[in-house]
């Protein structure tokens, strides 16, 4: 385990790589520092070849409020606020481009840029207790950036009405909106969430990383653009080591002996 600042880090054996967002006593905000920190790392857990997937959560009472607000009132420049949330969204765009899937651990609130944060992320588990929102609009400044994240998650109506009302909805309708994938009481969140990034480690690294990649890539493809890069994935993935021998580890009814490549 490695204490980085504002964040912990640390990896198993089994190429489940952790971070946690370690300011409790901001509810974990995404100020600069943490930005910058959470950069670094996930790049680093990108290019690792022992992380086979990572979690992010937060420590004390809850995932994260957003930005720093103390920090953003200080900055008074137009220039200083746009490179804060050009830092944020390239944390945002870390994650959805990175080739780790990345599974949002979520507890307690997460609000604006965390509920922002939990959308970026490829799949997303919560406590029966969680809340979500994006309540810029009551502070006078609209979840813009927040928005596109959760915005290609969740359909339009629904993003719009946190968007305009600002108002926090539970677990349940988070989940019924596909914010998150489920949501667990918190004395079974740690088990189930460890028991899926299990299963995703279990996989081949590098059929993981080529699919991730192709997913958002092909979203934003039109439907005769979509199939026909896809197709040419497919073709290409088919030539991995990998898939030869998951194919034939299926036929053979034995357990594939991954190569990651």
């Amino acid at each position: 385990m490695q204490k980085i600042s504002n964040i912990i880090v640390s990896t198993t054996a089994q190429g489940i790589s952790r971070i946690k967002l370690n300011e409790p006593k901001t509810y974990n905000a995404l100020s600069s520092k943490t930005l910058k920190l959470l950069i670094d790392t996930f790049k680093n857990l990108n290019s690792d070849n022992k992380t086979k997937v990572i979690i992010i959560e937060g420590s004390g009472k809850g995932f994260s409020a957003g930005h720093n607000l103390k920090e953003i009132q200080g900055l008074n420049k137009r220039s200083k606020y746009k490179k804060i949330f050009n830092l944020c969204s390239k944390l945002m765009l870390e994650i959805v481009q990175g080739k780790k899937p990345v599974i949002a651990k979520v507890h307690g609130a997460a609000f604006a840029a965390g509920c922002q944060l939990v959308a970026s992320c490829d799949l997303a588990i919560s406590s029966d207790d969680a809340t979500f929102a994006t309540p810029g609009v009551n502070i006078g400044l609209f979840c813009s950036t927040p928005m596109v994240a959760v915005s290609r998650k969740v359909n339009r109506k629904k993003t719009m009405k946190m968007l305009l009302t600002g108002d926090s909805i539970d677990a349940k309708s988070a989940k019924e909106i596909g914010l998150i994938n489920e949501y667990y009481s918190i004395l079974n969140l740690e088990d189930e969430v460890v028991k899926l990034a299990q299963k995703i480690a279990s996989k081949s690294n590098f059929t993981i990383m080529t699919g991730k990649k192709a997913f958002y890539k092909q979203l934003e493809m039109s439907l005769e653009k979509a199939y026909k890069y896809t197709s040419n994935v497919m073709a290409e993935n088919m030539m991995a080591l990998d898939a030869k021998e998951g194919i034939a580890a299926f036929l053979q009814k034995r357990k594939p002996n991954w190569k990651d490549k």
